[in-house]
């Protein structure tokens, strides 16, 4: 079986041409004064630093990876000048602040199509397999992918790709450049532009809304919608409920995992980091620039501010300030959940029986 080629590179690029991308400077192995051929040498891949050879490009930003950096074979590497006498004299050295950011940039420049998920079918147009409305309004240059649904009245704007067996509700809107992977589903919702959201995701469904009587639960309508501002994207799996009295709404530019439950009436600002398998309850508030570690959950009615952290696994059971940390069930400040873990584990070694 051949080895498939998913991601194939735009084109080549030059150890230059990289470097002024990631504002990066360039040296020879070991911090040596670089050679003029050395600033025209090839890119043509990544890699990690031990899996490298000549043509690829690495980073290295952390000392848990030495034993890698000693491996490198790559022909260059991004690092930090601290970090330039662990470099093979082999390999040339792109001096940055920070590593990581610069095998971003240059990534994206060398594989553009990994942006952002395409069309399954590498099709262009409707596919005579979907099924569209005749209400539906689509702007020149949408793609629908085979068993994609779309009701009436909804408008998809102009470069959004619709994936196989989509289902966009009636009268959803979703705006310009997006993508709609595979199997979503959406209704009840407004979708801003270069929004991304994967597979399996489900956005518009009832919320979680029941009045406990003596002859059981009974069913509370949910009429809000689903807003999803720009430059969002949702992992896959991950569902968002529909508001019951008023919108739940996503802020510009947050980024939700894979497997995250957000409850109906939720608001979450703008650049929050919501990792897999978090869940919102019902009618929480969340400040721009939070950060949710995974599992986290956050009960009912409560506000996190502005910059706050919660790290994985935390309960929330009130109200978080604007730029704490907290961790724990039920979450506390961080420092003091890690020194009571920290007394926990030292009386539990303390003494042992004879």
């Amino acid at each position: 079986m051949s080895a498939a080629d998913f991601f194939p590179l735009a084109r080549p690029a030059s150890l230059d041409e990289i470097a002024r991308i990631a504002g990066a400077e360039i040296r020879g192995g070991s911090g040596r004064s670089p050679s003029g051929e050395l600033a025209s040498a090839l890119i043509i891949g990544v890699a990690p630093l031990d899996w490298s050879k000549p043509g690829d490009l690495c980073f290295y930003d952390s000392p848990r990876y030495r034993k890698a950096l000693s491996e490198c074979r790559a022909t260059a590497c991004f690092l930090r000048a601290r970090d330039l006498a662990q470099l093979p004299t082999s390999v040339a050295a792109l001096v940055v602040d920070d590593p990581q950011r610069a095998m971003t940039l240059a990534t994206a420049h060398l594989f553009p199509d990994a942006l952002r998920p395409a069309s399954l079918f590498r099709s262009s147009g409707v596919s005579p397999g979907a099924v569209v409305d005749p209400g539906a309004r689509l702007e020149p240059g949408v793609i629908v992918d085979p068993g994609a649904v779309i009701g009436p009245g909804a408008e998809i704007g102009a470069g959004t790709i619709i994936g196989p067996l989509a289902v966009i509700g009636p009268q959803v809107r979703v705006g310009r450049d997006c993508s709609i992977g595979a199997h979503v589903s959406l209704t009840h919702a407004l979708i801003g532009d270069r929004v991304v959201i994967h597979p399996g995701a489900r956005l518009g469904q009832d919320g979680f809304g029941f009045v406990a009587t003596r002859q059981g639960y009974l069913k509370t309508p949910q009429i809000g919608r689903v807003i999803v501002q720009d430059d969002v994207e949702i992992g896959a799996n991950a569902t968002i409920d529909r508001g019951a009295s008023r919108d739940t709404i996503i802020g510009e530019g947050t980024k939700i995992d894979n497997l995250v439950q957000i409850g109906h009436n939720v608001v979450i600002g703008r650049f929050c980091a919501i990792v897999a398998q978090s869940g919102i309850a019902g009618s929480c508030e969340i400040g721009d620039f939070v950060a949710l570690g995974g599992q986290s959950a956050v009960a009912g009615h409560l506000t996190i501010g502005e910059g706050a952290a919660v790290a994985a696994k935390s309960g929330v059971m009130r109200d978080v300030p604007a730029g704490q940390r907290v961790g724990g069930a039920p979450a506390r400040p961080l420092r003091r959940f890690l020194r009571g873990a920290a007394l926990v584990d030292r009386l539990a070694r303390k003494d042992k029986p004879t």
